[in-house]
């Protein structure tokens, strides 16, 4: 099979995961230098600007993202149906730049805080490193005891059966 048409099957029958790879675009520089990040996946409240197309110039806010589709809807790019009223025009992410970050989403924003440190803070040697303990409560503390018991008992079985084996072979 030639290698185009493995690249065809994979665009019509990808799974859901990989068809919401797909919905990525490219950041604005600002916000590459911001976050250290290229690029993003397009969600609904990001404001983006069209760089390709029919719509090229136009910036808005994304109003839906169809993964069915693989486009999203931009806020102002409608096309008007023959019977009347408007419908939404879906644009390829790829050829969108996104302008600025919908940022309600913690998971988003812990992910992008995630990739600001890349480099290892590096370690002092004066300070030194103090390891906290574990603070135990009662019934964790009876439950500790039990198991330090049991491996008591254990090890003096060992013992027992390493003195009588020593006894046997003298």
């Amino acid at each position: 099979m030639k290698p185009t048409t493995i690249r065809k099957r994979m665009l019509y029958t990808a799974s859901k995961h990989l068809l919401s790879k797909q919905l990525g675009s490219h950041l604005a520089k600002g916000l590459k230098e911001k976050h250290h990040c290229k690029s993003m996946r397009v969600i609904e409240g990001d404001s983006v600007k069209v760089l390709r197309g029919e719509f090229k110039g136009i910036e808005g806010k994304v109003t839906r993202v169809s993964t069915e589709r693989r486009g999203i809807a931009i806020e102002g790019i409608k096309r008007e149906k023959l019977k009347g009223g408007n419908v939404d025009i879906y644009i390829h992410p790829s050829n969108v730049v996104i302008t600025s970050l919908n940022l309600e989403d913690k998971w988003r924003q812990n992910r992008l805080e995630g990739q600001k440190t890349k480099t290892p803070k590096p370690v002092t040697a004066t300070e030194p490193k103090v390891v906290k303990q574990k603070e135990t409560k009662p019934k964790e503390q009876k439950e500790v005891a039990k198991e330090k018991e049991k491996d008591a008992k254990i090890n003096d079985k060992k013992d027992k059966f390493q003195t009588e084996k020593s006894k046997g072979n003298k």
